[in-house]
């Protein structure tokens, strides 16, 4: 894991980061653990171990005060805000302790397989897997979905801090643009559609149509006529379905170990499974599509018994992580097991130049997004700027109206002005006197620079005896230059205001 220097950020914001996507991607894509391999089953022991890793889990620990778990196929992220003045590092270790816990795996591996994000370098690698640009299939659109699902999830069990919501949506919007600028993504193609295509290329389906513009063949897969069984009512399984549907196939029957079949099935127009009646499907199945990993694994004996009899060829394609079916299950005559690494294998590489010009998009993104987050530690203290400066103008004014009523002179007027300014002046004056006692005037002038937009330009080889701000009468050992017009008889530096404030 490597050292995170928290000593230089106040940023509360963390990531604990591991993911998986071999090394399809063309140019350096930056991907939290890919140069060690992280593998699936470790993926899938994060995601699916002895107790589920939720947001709840993770908001519950000591000085957390938001979470939001992001796990899917490919990754396990785990995104975290301390609460204020909480130790980071300890806070991290929480998290990582109860992961280990929750998942059975060991903190030593657990450690070394888990990357640790702040900063920009979070944002933008947040960024980059919502654009699709960290994932297998280069800009599949499955990944947004999943990220806005992750963020809902959090919010509804009341764990997604603000800070969690603005990086989240942020990360949408910034999904959004890169598709809206970009051909990233355009021909749809995500990890179902590309197992799909493996399935119907198995079966011998599929008519060329020609050339894409990055010299891809183009082919159409209709589908209809096929049966075929689909394990699971998630993400992975609505998007599957949407894709059947799509290429015309009709013949589409849902199972789950859950039981929410009937509604998942009924209102995408296929047909609900049991387990009584499962066998039957299968048995007169062109293929089987496993989109759940929750549920008992399906092993060659079930298969032997499901098919007995049938001499037709039968496709099972496994999307889940924690795998539907034995590995097994593949070595049956007439069984074609695809498994989640061979979709990997066979997702086409994106253009090295559409996916520069993304990256470029998300650096941008993740860079101005870090820009206003900065801006946003600064409005406590405008706040409590503006309430002072509000506060003794509203005492000036009141004793002004007790004093006069609404008759008040213009003299009047100019008084209480004067006693606003005097009463504003007062600690910062007092302040550059105890930073000039400790030959700290630099830090003085450019704190005037920072904030007010002043230059303050004096003789530097005679420094004035008196603070300015003292008034007209204080005596000076040294010169000031004087503003064109001012009064000679005032010895005041000369103070301009920058164009830009």
């Amino acid at each position: 894991m490597p050292a995170a220097d928290w000593a230089v950020t106040d940023r509360r914001l963390f990531a604990l980061v591991a993911s998986h996507r071999g090394a399809r991607v063309p140019g350096p894509v930056r991907a939290a653990s890919a140069e060690r391999g992280t593998g699936l089953e470790f993926l899938a022991l994060l995601g699916s171990g002895p107790r589920r890793i939720t947001p709840a889990v993770i908001a519950d620990l000591p000085g957390i005060a938001g979470a939001v778990v992001l796990s899917t196929c490919n990754r396990f992220e785990v995104y975290c805000e301390t609460v204020p003045g909480a130790d980071p590092l300890a806070a991290r270790e929480n998290v990582l302790s109860v992961i280990s816990a929750c998942s059975a795996v060991s903190r030593h591996e657990l450690v070394h397989a888990v990357d640790v994000l702040m900063g920009q370098a979070m944002t933008e690698h947040l960024f980059s897997v919502g654009a699709g640009l960290d994932s297998a299939v280069v800009g599949e659109r499955e990944i947004a979905g999943q990220l806005r699902r992750s963020l809902t999830a959090a919010q509804e069990t009341g764990t997604a801090s603000g800070a969690l919501v603005r990086l989240f949506q942020g990360a949408s919007r910034a999904a959004r643009d890169v598709g809206a600028l970009t051909t990233l993504g355009d021909a749809g193609r995500s990890m179902v559609s590309v197992a799909l295509d493996l399935a119907t290329a198995k079966l011998g389906l599929g008519a060329r149509l020609g050339r894409d513009q990055a010299g891809r063949d183009l082919e159409a897969r209709d589908l209809a006529g096929l049966s075929v069984v689909v394990i699971g009512t998630g993400a992975y399984a609505g998007s599957t379905m949407a894709l059947l549907a799509a290429r015309q196939c009709t013949g589409v029957s849902v199972f789950s170990w859950s039981g929410r079949a009937e509604a998942f099935a009924s209102s995408r127009g296929a047909a609900a499974l049991t387990w009584d009646n499962l066998p039957a499907a299968i048995h007169s199945a062109d293929v089987v599509i496993g989109c759940s990993g929750r549920g008992p694994r399906l092993g060659a004996a079930d298969f032997r018994k499901f098919r007995q009899g049938t001499p037709a060829s039968l496709i099972v394609v496994d999307l889940a992580l924690s795998r539907d079916f034995e590995p097994e299950s593949g070595g049956l005559s007439g069984i074609e097991l695809i498994s989640l690494e061979e979709v990997r294998l066979a997702s086409p590489p994106e253009h090295t130049d559409v996916v520069r010009q993304a990256k470029e998009l998300i650096r941008q993104a993740a860079l101005k997004f870090e820009e206003d987050q900065q801006a946003r530690l600064m409005d406590p203290a405008i706040v409590a700027l503006r309430g002072h400066m509000q506060q003794v103008l509203a005492g000036e004014v009141a004793r002004v109206k007790n004093q006069h009523g609404c008759t008040a002179t213009a003299e009047a007027v100019e008084l209480a002005l004067r006693r606003v300014v005097r009463q504003l002046l007062h600690v910062p004056t007092a302040r550059a006197r105890e930073l000039a006692a400790a030959g700290r005037q630099d830090d003085y002038t450019a704190a005037l620079e920072a904030l007010f937009g002043l230059s303050v330009e004096t003789d530097a080889l005679q420094p004035a005896a008196q603070c300015p701000v003292d008034g007209p009468t204080a005596e000076r050992d040294g010169t000031a230059r004087i503003r064109p017009g001012q009064d000679e008889g005032r010895q005041e530096p000369f103070l301009t205001l920058s164009a830009a404030s």
